[in-house]
């Protein structure tokens, strides 16, 4: 018998295959080479033995916990710490809201506490705030300075927070290769986030959706993974389109728009899935789709992977499991919901990224690997994908706004179901969940701030006025929620990662750079495609790629490096700075400032982070093509999308928030002041490599800054 157990063991490492990067033309970039995914029986092995081990190990596990329990921190002001991200949340706009009496549960904590601004990072982009909230370190330190950043081998975009890799030894069985050790899979983020220092003192913790935490690191507390959790394509979000509309078919931006007809009221096509790299040259898997419209009853029946869901138009579809074979018996399972724009005259239907299904996750999602699977038996199947509210889809218009609020409200009350049951668990310790509603509403609908945004032509505007002020006012229920759940032994932090502003205008630095003898083309060109196609990089001296900044072209460290390393690398900075520094687009500033990484920070991956970091006015931002490394015909342009608001601006323009239910002794703070002032709140020494410090102190002490606006 335990030879059989042995030889099942092994055949269920044998099958765990691979999935391809996902195409460059698409929204948001894949985590690496590809990525792993486990069988569904090999999840039920997993899940058994993880399960019997539990059952077998209760004494000894007992047994290592009194002994943490008895060498933890005798100094703690605590019994447990409670923290609600909400990124993006806006300091003017919550004083606002809170003045005009919207916000109850907020006023009661800045009353009661503390409220006031808190600084950002540079550059203020989530993946690097979040990094920095966690690490109590900047950016030089934890090596995140955007969502991407260039190969310097390649040139080409590769994502900043992981790195997924094949397995390199594989066995060739006829069309089959498997694969005979283990997927390469690596968290790129540097730094010991706080909830690890307090595990290793016997501090528990549950970490859920926080960003930049995928893969998930082993730790003595529960987690879910977040931003950067790739869709089952391997990519951050890869929408699917079908419609009858001629001209519509092709890549979108963010997903793929294909064309269907509907014969006699039935339209069969297909669901695209992952690449199969279990086969030779395998391709992408697909299952068949069908639809069946009854026009007469308004309604339609959607088969997929042997289900039938009925949906009438403009109603979202529960959770749908799917399933893709790929051989061998192994079958990738995902899930997704299905929306029906409108069933005539043409018939059109969005489907959302296929997320990678808790139950029977394709990757590690949480720590430990059960943990998404209980979160998902104990509430229902949820969006596991990083940045699960499609705005993709709203830019392209493959879904309107009403469908992209309700999908997001969707996954807000996942989101806030999972809380409170960690929060309830979790009566000693952190407890931490990161809500993305509070970015992703605003991203799409801060235009409706503006009455003159570019973004606002041909669109909608005074039925959605008030997003902004429901959204803010749905948070602050949240918040009397959690509050409820309070003590005086528990202390209450809401913060956020940034602020917000406008997102009127675009700038292209790869136009500016090319007009300015920086950046050079080939053949003649005057513009160039995405990703930098038709780049000249042997008379290139610098280029941008993101949304943080420039890179100089350096030789040593670029595969096509031409600029010396030493006075010639600080002279071409000193040089671009000076003459971005100030730059006007009729007449308004739109660079304020122009920032030397090398100079500003201090950390060992200072080399790997764009040289130049640009401190953009408010309403500007780089430009979507600059972002993807394309060289326009204009510096300039109007920002016409949905995506009208952002934060990728000077950091001093969209500090975050914080609100706390203990005073502040310490003034300016700072988002890497929460790692250290956790930490002592447990009575646990902060790590001498940490930039910030502890934020509370006297009882009774007011923040300066918020005692003066109050006085104002």
């Amino acid at each position: 018998m335990r030879y059989f157990v042995r030889g099942v063991l092994f055949f269920a490492f044998l099958v765990t295959v691979f999935s391809s990067l996902a195409s460059p033309a698409s929204a948001y970039i894949g985590p690496g080479a590809g990525f792993a995914f486990l069988s569904s029986f090999l999840v039920l092995i997993v899940t058994f033995a993880l399960a019997l081990f539990y059952l077998v190990s209760w004494p000894l596990r007992y047994v290592v916990r009194a002994l943490l329990r008895k060498g933890a921190p005798k100094g703690a002001s605590v019994r447990r710490v409670i923290i609600i991200g909400l990124d993006g949340m806006d300091p003017g706009l919550a004083r606002k809201f809170m003045a005009e009496g919207k916000l109850p549960n907020f006023t009661k904590l800045a009353e009661s506490g503390t409220f006031t601004s808190l600084g950002t990072t540079y550059p203020s982009i989530s993946p690097v705030a979040w990094s920095s909230f966690m690490t109590g370190v900047d950016p030089s330190h934890h090596n995140i300075f955007d969502f991407i950043t260039r190969d310097p081998c390649t040139y080409q975009p590769m994502l900043t927070s992981a790195e997924i890799g094949k397995a390199s030894k594989v066995l060739p069985i006829g069309k089959y290769m498997i694969p005979l050790e283990r997927p390469k899979m690596k968290l790129l983020r540097k730094g010991k986030p706080f909830w690890k220092i307090l595990g290793e003192k016997g501090i528990f913790s549950s970490i859920l959706r926080v960003p930049i935490t995928f893969p998930p690191e082993k730790f003595n507390g529960v987690m879910l993974s977040g931003m950067c959790v790739p869709d089952l394509m391997g990519s951050q979000g890869m929408f699917a389109h079908y419609t009858e509309s001629a001209g519509r078919a092709g890549v979108e931006t963010g997903g793929v728009s294909r064309r269907v007809e509907a014969k006699d009221g039935v339209i069969e096509t297909y669901l695209h899935g992952p690449e199969n790299s279990l086969v030779r040259d395998g391709g992408e898997i697909a299952i068949p789709l069908k639809v069946k419209i009854d026009s007469a009853a308004g309604k339609a029946v959607i088969e997929a992977s042997g289900q039938k869901i009925e949906l009438a138009p403009r109603v979202y579809s529960p959770w749908v499991r799917v399933s893709f074979p790929a051989g061998l018996g192994i079958k990738v399972k995902g899930i997704c919901r299905f929306y029906i724009n409108s069933l005539a005259p043409e018939f059109d239907m969005y489907v959302t990224p296929i997320n990678i299904d808790p139950e029977e996750p394709a990757l590690p999602i949480s720590h430990p690997f059960i943990y998404s699977i209980y979160l998902a038996k104990l509430n229902g199947p949820f969006g596991t994908l990083g940045l699960a509210e499609d705005t993709w889809a709203l830019n392209e218009g493959v879904i309107d706004e009403d469908a992209f609020l309700e999908q997001a409200y969707l996954l807000y009350e996942e989101r806030e179901k999972m809380f409170f049951t960690a929060l309830d668990k979790t009566p000693k310790g952190v407890c931490a969940c990161v809500f993305d509603t509070t970015d992703r509403v605003q991203h799409m609908f801060f235009r409706c701030l503006d009455e003159g945004h570019p973004a606002n032509r041909g669109k909608e505007v005074e039925k959605y006025r008030n997003v902004i002020e429901d959204l803010y006012m749905k948070m602050d229920v949240l918040i009397g929620k959690a509050l409820e759940r309070t003590d005086e032994k528990t202390a209450l932090m809401v913060i956020s990662d940034h602020g917000f502003t406008q997102f009127r205008r675009g700038v292209n630095l790869n136009t500016w750079l090319y007009r300015n003898g920086y950046l050079a083309l080939r053949d003649g060109r005057t513009v160039s495609g995405d990703w930098f196609d038709g780049i000249d990089w042997e008379r290139t001296q610098a280029f941008s790629l993101g949304l943080a900044g420039i890179f100089i072209n350096r030789k040593g460290r670029e595969a096509s490096g031409i600029v010396e390393e030493g006075a010639e690398v600080e002279g071409l900075k000193q040089e671009i700075a000076g003459k971005l520094t100030g730059i006007t687009d009729g007449g308004e500033v739109a660079i304020r400032e122009v920032i030397d990484t090398e100079k500003s920070q201090s950390g060992p991956y200072k080399h790997d982070a764009p040289d130049l970091l640009i401190g953009y006015n408010a309403g500007y931002r780089s430009s979507w093509t600059c972002a993807v490394g394309k060289v326009t015909e204009e510096v300039f342009e109007d920002n016409t999308k949905h995506w009208s608001g952002d934060h990728c601006v000077d950091p001093k323009i969209v500090p975050g928030v914080i609100f706390s239910n203990r005073r502040i002794e310490k003034q300016n703070p700072h988002l890497n002041d929460i790692a250290p002032t956790v930490l002592t709140m447990f009575g646990v020494d902060v790590p001498g490599y940490m930039k910030g410090s502890p934020l509370f102190g006297k009882v009774g002490a007011e923040p300066k800054e918020e005692k003066e606006r109050q006085r104002a």
